[in-house]
C-alpha cells in the first residue's frame, strides 16, 4: 500500500500494459481513474477493481480529440478531489512500410500517443505541482533504436523521450516527478496477433514462434504487462522518487546501444 492516499490518471488503460498498471496502482492504494475510448471494455474492469476492495473509477475519452484531456483532469478531480499520478500510457501507431504509410497514419499516430500526452500534462501539471505528483510516460524502445517497420511509432516515441527530460527540467523547479519507460516486446493483443502471423509465416507452432522470436531478435524474454506496472508503482512510490528524467529501457535487452 505504498500510495495510499493517492489519486493516478492511467490512459490507455482497457487493455494490456494500460489495464495491467492500473490495476497494480490501485492494488498499491492508489484512487485510480482509467481512462480509454472503449467504453464497454473500461466498465466491467471497474466494477472488477470496487469488488476487490479497490477504489477506481472509468471515463471513456478520445484523447486524440483536444478538449478531452481537461475532460479526464476535471472528472478525476470530481471523483477524487485530487491528481498526485499520472501515467500516459495511451497510443498505438501503424506499422509498415513507409512508402505504404498515409498523411492520416501519421496524424493519427501522433494525435494520441504524443499530443494526447503533451495535452494531458499542460491540463494536469498545476495539480502534479501542487501535490509534489509523478508524471511517467509509457514510450518504447523504437525512439532509441528506429526500424523500418516502425517509422510513425519510433518518430512518436522519440519525441516523447524528448519531451520527458524537457520536463523533467520544469519538474524540478515544480517539484513534480518526471520519467519515462521503454518497453519492449510485451505480451500484449497486438503482439500476439504478430506472434501468429509468424508462426504461419514460419510453418510453426506457437510456442516455437516464440522461442523463434526471441532468438531472432536476442532478447532475454518476452515482457509481461505486469512488468512494465511494477516499473510503475515502484517510480511513483517513495522508493521511487530519486529516479528523475530517467529514460527506462525495460526491454530484455532490446537496446544494444549506449
Amino acid at each position: 500500500m505504498r500510495l495510499n492516499g493517492k489519486t493516478a490518471i492511467v490512459t490507455g488503460a482497457s487493455r494490456g500494459i494500460g489495464k495491467a498498471i492500473a490495476l497494480r496502482l490501485a492494488r498499491e492504494g492508489a484512487q485510480t481513474v482509467l481512462c480509454a475510448r472503449d467504453g464497454d471494455a473500461l466498465n466491467p474492469d471497474v466494477r472488477d477493481f470496487g469488488s476487490a476492495g479497490l477504489a477506481a473509477a472509468a471515463i471513456a475519452l478520445d484523447l486524440r480529440k483536444p478538449e478531452t484531456p481537461v475532460h479526464l483532469a476535471e472528472f478525476a478531480l470530481r471523483r477524487f478531489g485530487a491528481i498526485d499520478i499520472v501515467v500516459n500510457n495511451a497510443g498505438a501507431t501503424k506499422r509498415g512500410e513507409f512508402e505504404n504509410l498515409s498523411e492520416d497514419d501519421w496524424a493519427d499516430g501522433f494525435a494520441l500517443k504524443f499530443f494526447g500526452s503533451v495535452r494531458l500534462t499542460r491540463a494536469t501539471w498545476p495539480h502534479l505541482k501542487a501535490a509534489s505528483g509523478s508524471l511517467i510516460f509509457i514510450s518504447g524502445v523504437g525512439g532509441r533504436t528506429p526500424g523500418s517497420q516502425f517509422t510513425i511509432g519510433g518518430s512518436v516515441n522519440a519525441a516523447l523521450l524528448s519531451f520527458t527530460k524537457a520536463m523533467a527540467e520544469t519538474g524540478l523547479r515544480d517539484g513534480v516527478q518526471v520519467n519515462a519507460i521503454n518497453p519492449g516486446t510485451i505480451r500484449t493483443a497486438r503482439f500476439e496477433s504478430r506472434l501468429k502471423a509468424f508462426a504461419v509465416e514460419k510453418q510453426i507452432d506457437l510456442p516455437a514462434a516464440e522461442r523463434r522470436y526471441v532468438e531472432e531478435h536476442a532478447i532475454a524474454r518476452i515482457g509481461e504487462p505486469e512488468d512494465i506496472a511494477a516499473l510503475v508503482a515502484f517510480i511513483a512510490s517513495p522508493e521511487g522518487r530519486l529516479m528523475h528524467g530517467s529514460l527506462v529501457d525495460m526491454d530484455a535487452g532490446a537496446t544494444k546501444t549506449i
